[in-house]
């Protein structure tokens, strides 16, 4: 590593694109539209229109999908589309398992910087036992920001307590990395697991041997 980089202590990890699946993005929203036989234009104007306040924990999961497919009657429930929704979340290969490596070789701290609505975050935490690798939860349903605020990333540095030359940002988004690097963060952007490997090792996070 360069001498004049100080040692990485913490992470800040995206979930979506980084740890796993996208949860509801377009190409999975346009899925369900046709696996339910929904009109996909209407449904994405209206995605458009209320998705950033379910992301920022304003409204349930009940009460988007009420705004977004149940605002007229369906020949399918409510549990039926949410089951769907959330079957949507897999885990991306390798990645999972690369953050925990890591946590343990370095004694890093990771924090999770992520915008998603409440009842997705949980499942995926739970479903995905994220707890055994993430120690802080920055979600946008959480503390009420979504990226690419700044403010969100300030807020998990000042969770996290480290300063921000200190961390490395692991993010599928660009912009959200170029963001973060005018706090003076850090950012690969995650393309594949090889890749992202051999950033993190240039900046003196060498993987564990798999």
């Amino acid at each position: 590593m360069p001498s004049h980089e100080p040692p990485v202590t913490t992470l800040f990890v995206d979930i979506g694109g980084v740890l796993l699946t996208n949860g509801w993005d377009h190409t999975r929203r346009k899925a369900a539209a046709e696996k339910f036989g929904l009109d996909y234009d209407e449904m994405q104007e209206r995605h458009h229109l209320t998705f950033d306040t379910y992301e920022e924990g304003q409204l349930t999961l009940e009460e988007y999908l009420r705004r977004v497919v149940f605002y007229e009657k369906r020949a399918f429930t409510p549990d039926e589309f949410r089951e769907h929704m959330l079957a949507q979340s897999q885990p991306l290969e390798g990645m999972i398992e690369l953050v925990a490596g890591l946590r343990e070789k370095y004694g890093l701290r990771v924090a999770a910087v992520s915008n998603e609505g409440r009842e997705l975050t949980e499942h995926r935490i739970q479903t995905f036992g994220l707890v055994r690798i993430i120690d802080f939860f920055i979600a946008s349903c959480f503390v009420a920001m979504r990226k690419p605020a700044a403010g969100i990333y300030r807020l998990a540095l000042d969770v996290t307590q480290r300063p921000p030359q200190s961390v490395v940002y692991l993010e599928d988004r660009p912009m959200f990395v170029d963001v973060a690097a005018q706090l003076g963060i850090r950012g690969v952007v995650h393309h594949d697991l090889a890749r992202t490997r051999e950033a993190l090792a240039r900046l003196g996070l060498e993987p564990p041997k798999t």
